[in-house]
């Protein structure tokens, strides 16, 4: 992997204020990039900002919550405006639940899963797109292996995953012929606390992960796999080998893979 790959280039990175997109920001800014941080919590955004300033990248910290397309269209301007265009655009803002269907007394959340993983990552890919299309550029999806199959207690949080790769896979043909690049990664369980922000059948975050955030993948490995995947501009990059397993299985013995996936929510790893 060439290790300068991104020395430079303008990437905006949407849920930069911790986990996965932190770190991420963390790993490109050593090699020079220039950071375009999105996130709702502005405190811990502009911590985010000097620690990729200190690594030697570039980095402005833009309070987004991508629920809302004018704060998604406003940030985009912005990041054009400070660096004078856009090489890659990274969806990683995220929300999950942790609820069977069944016992979700608040319906609301449905919706506001949907906004912000599907609809926020669509409204910023928009406004982008000019932008990506001059630069011949790169837009990065992060789904989840919920994305690819269904997973108990996370109906609401596949759905929007779901929505995603359909969404990223039919742009993807369109914007081929502009040299534009979509590449969709889909993640098992990372150790990146978002799951102790998960909402629970009454709407308010669990606070406490279910999984076993110990001995699942370190968020700093899956970051080092999703800039190699960007860096060569791959389609898509399915983690784990019960992942990779799971997508054949699925085509010949899906009742397998629904029981594996229920094994994997009742062991929290």
């Amino acid at each position: 992997m060439n290790p300068t790959a991104f020395k430079d280039k303008v990437v905006i990175i949407t849920g930069a204020s911790s986990g996965i997109g932190r770190e991420l920001a963390h790993q490109l800014a050593d090699q020079g990039a220039c950071l375009v941080l999105a996130a709702r919590n502005r405190e811990r955004l502009e911590a985010a900002k000097v620690d990729c300033i200190e690594r030697g990248g570039k980095a402005i910290a833009i309070p987004t919550d991508n629920g809302f397309p004018s704060q998604c269209k406003d940030m985009v301007r912005r990041a054009a405006e400070e660096f004078g265009r856009i090489d890659a655009l990274v969806n990683n803002a995220g929300i999950t639940m942790w609820a069977r269907f069944e016992d979700v007394n608040e319906l609301g959340i449905f919706e506001q899963i949907m906004r912000v993983n599907y609809l926020g990552s669509m409204y910023c890919t928009h406004f982008a797109l000019p932008y990506l299309k001059k630069s011949k550029g790169l837009i990065v999806g992060v789904s989840s292996l919920a994305g690819k199959s269904g997973i108990p207690t996370r109906s609401g949080y596949a759905a929007s995953k779901h929505a995603m790769t359909g969404f990223f896979d039919s742009l993807r043909i369109e914007v081929e012929p502009f040299g534009v690049c979509v590449c969709m990664i889909y993640p098992g369980f990372v150790a990146s606390q978002v799951r102790a922000q998960a909402l629970g059948p009454d709407g308010k975050p669990l606070v406490t992960s279910p999984v076993r955030e110990g001995e699942v993948m370190p968020v700093e490995k899956f970051a080092r796999i999703m800039v190699a995947a960007m860096t060569r501009r791959k389609r898509e990059v399915v983690m784990t080998l019960r992942g990779k397993l799971g997508q054949w299985l699925k085509l010949i013995a899906p009742g397998l893979v629904d029981r594996v996936a229920n094994q994997a929510i009742k062991s929290g790893r």
